[in-house]
């Protein structure tokens, strides 16, 4: 089963935040999209613009636990890890995808197919669709 195979049942867009949006807007970008991470575009939520990163709600409860409430008036940009950014493709195996998740300790991997964001996946959707596989054995 490849990646591909999810993003075709799965049908809920990729949520995007530019970098330069604070961490109260990201959460309640989340909240109100009812998604556990959003895609982070430089500076912008253009779809032009470069996928720099991934913004959690793990990142959200470690702002606030360093900042206080007053870190949800910094901006995303802050956040974000600096190393490269842990992407997938379509074509990728779930079981590739779980090993990357596991080795980079993320759980929301961004879907890019030729330069382009397609989609994001889940540890929850990978997980799902392990078990629908099952089911259906």
């Amino acid at each position: 089963m490849f990646v591909g195979d999810i993003l075709r049942t799965n049908r809920a867009p990729a949520v995007t935040i530019g970098s330069s949006e604070t961490v109260s807007i990201a959460a309640n970008l989340m909240y109100a999209s009812n998604v556990g991470a959003l895609v982070v575009r430089n500076v912008s939520r253009s779809v032009d613009a470069a996928v720099v990163g991934m913004f959690s709600e793990r990142d959200v409860v470690a702002v606030i636990a360093e900042r206080g409430t007053g870190g949800l008036a910094a901006k995303v940009a802050q956040f974000i890890s600096p190393r490269p950014l842990v992407s997938c493709t379509s074509q990728h195996s779930l079981t590739e995808v779980e090993h990357m998740m596991g080795r980079h300790d993320v759980r929301h991997i961004p879907v890019i197919d030729n330069g382009r964001l397609v989609g994001v996946v889940s540890m929850r959707d990978i997980s799902l669709a392990f078990e629908e596989a099952d089911c259906a054995a």
